[in-house]
């Protein structure tokens, strides 16, 4: 007898990492339910052209803020990956609302849902701007797991999406402990690769297009880069590994700005970079 194949939701299914794991689960046999705003918008026509979306990939109208719309979407799935997350733009006027009660509400009404679908697990997509956003940290300390970023440095330098990624993170991993769910989060640093939505450029690929369209100087600080196509893998892991638990930062090629300006103009010379 055919084995049944298991169902993962996978929340804001039609972003930049988001998509990418939606292809993979697809081409590994999974069914998936994806969360969208609106699936019948044109923006989420890529979705239903990956391979194996016709027969697998059921798209679902969720808005993170209704427990019921999320709660649709999740009901009969074997496990959750949680990767929808606001991301301020230039003209956010409210963080509280535009960000942080997005990231903090949304998250705890997916682990609820999750929780009273009885979920095997859920996959929640933190950052690494959740880890290293700390002034205080000793100098020469390895950042690792057991780091977090400072709230209150976040707020005072108004970095909305660190402190929305902070917060989040520690609630549901709180919740995890209160009820017993089982939840383990991924911390990914600068993700960057291929996008499979054409028509719209991610907030972290803006970091490559600030750089290409030119400004005069640039900070020459570490970035921390990883594959959108790794992420993906690693939050897939992070599910089928049953070992897996608390939380895993995601990181492969640390690079300094200079470093990363010098492999771009020697792949792309005809732009104009920074002179500083």
């Amino acid at each position: 007898m055919a084995t049944e194949k298991k169902k993962i939701c996978v929340t804001g299914a039609g972003g930049f990492l988001a998509s990418w794991v939606v292809q993979l689960l697809l081409s590994k046999g999974y069914i998936v339910h994806g969360t969208v705003r609106q699936p019948g918008d044109e923006k989420y026509a890529h979705l239903m052209k990956l391979e194996g979306a016709s027969e697998n990939l059921k798209l679902f109208k969720a808005d993170l803020l209704n427990y019921e719309s999320v709660q649709s979407a999740i009901v009969g799935c074997n496990a959750v990956f949680h990767v929808a997350c606001p991301v301020p733009s230039t003209t956010s006027t409210n963080p509280e609302v535009e960000v942080i009660e997005p990231a903090v509400k949304g998250t705890t009404n997916v682990l609820e849902a999750s929780l009273e679908a009885k979920v095997e697990r859920v996959v929640y997509v933190s950052s690494g701007g959740a880890v290293f956003m700390n002034p205080n940290l000793p100098n020469g300390k390895v950042i690792d797991e057991s780091c977090w970023s400072d709230k209150d440095y976040c707020r005072k330098s108004n970095n909305w999406y660190c402190f929305s990624k902070t917060e989040a993170e520690e609630q549901a991993l709180d919740f995890a402990k209160r009820t017993g769910l089982d939840v383990v989060s991924v911390c990914p640093t600068l993700v960057l690769g291929p996008i499979l939505r054409s028509s719209i450029v991610n907030a972290s690929s803006l970091v490559l297009l600030k750089i290409l369209k030119g400004c005069e100087s640039l900070e020459n600080r570490h970035r921390w880069i990883v594959d959108v196509r790794d992420v993906a893998d690693a939050i897939l892991l992070a599910y089928e590994k049953p070992e897996a638990e608390g939380r895993y930062i995601c990181t492969s090629h640390p690079v300094m700005a200079k470093e990363l300006v010098e492999k771009l103009k020697n792949k792309y010379p005809n732009y104009n970079y920074p002179t500083k």
